[in-house]
């Protein structure tokens, strides 16, 4: 039995991303259920429907898809505390296209879809959260696409180096270089022209 105390990473981020009641969140997540993986385990894996939505509380993970030639290309990386899922899957009942699989050991927070809706259906602060996660996950995604067709290597790499340091600390650089859409060998040499910035 777990108390409002063992979900306080996952209470602080709702409450960092929307001006909600103590009480209010208690009960959204009143529900979830805490569990841990280890390095290197799947979470979602691909042509599965995702029942389940999960809070990463600590830990890094990342989604890929393979190209034709079978290469795993990463599409995200998530870094803790943040909501990691194929939503599209989740809400809509389809099989996902990308697999999920953690980087390091993790521990998550996961609830079903029946706890979601009925949070949506009684909950007006947490149909406003939902909204607000929606668009912020929209924002990041299109924020990328554009990046991906209009920058550098270099200046993405920059970027991120800027905004997302620590996943350079724990993130194999071959994880890395394929979320930025290059070759390990470009990578390298990238950092390597860029260690004086």
């Amino acid at each position: 039995m777990t108390n409002p105390e063992d979900k306080l990473v996952l209470n602080n981020f709702f409450h960092s991303l929307f001006p909600i009641e103590k009480e209010i969140v208690e009960k959204i997540t009143k529900n979830f259920t805490p569990f841990k993986l280890e390095k290197n385990s799947i979470l979602l894996d691909k042509e599965t429907v995702s029942t389940k939505t999960y809070f990463l509380e600590k830990g890094y993970m990342a989604s890929f898809i393979l190209n034709e030639d079978n290469d795993e290309i990463i599409t995200n990386i998530f870094t803790a505390p943040c909501f990691v899922n194929d939503f599209l899957s989740f809400f809509k009942k389809e099989p996902t296209k990308e697999t999920f699989q953690t980087i390091t050991d993790c521990t998550f927070w996961e609830t079903g879809l029946e706890t979601v809706q009925d949070n949506f259906h009684s909950i007006s602060q947490f149909r406003e959260f939902s909204r607000l996660l929606f668009v912020i996950n929209y924002h990041k995604l299109n924020d990328r696409l554009i990046e991906m067709v209009s920058q550098k290597a270099e200046t993405r790499y920059l970027k991120l180096l800027k905004q997302r340091p620590d996943i350079f600390k724990h993130v194999p650089l071959k994880i890395i270089a394929s979320y930025l859409g290059i070759t390990d060998t470009s990578l390298s040499r990238i950092r390597r022209d860029t260690s004086h910035f």
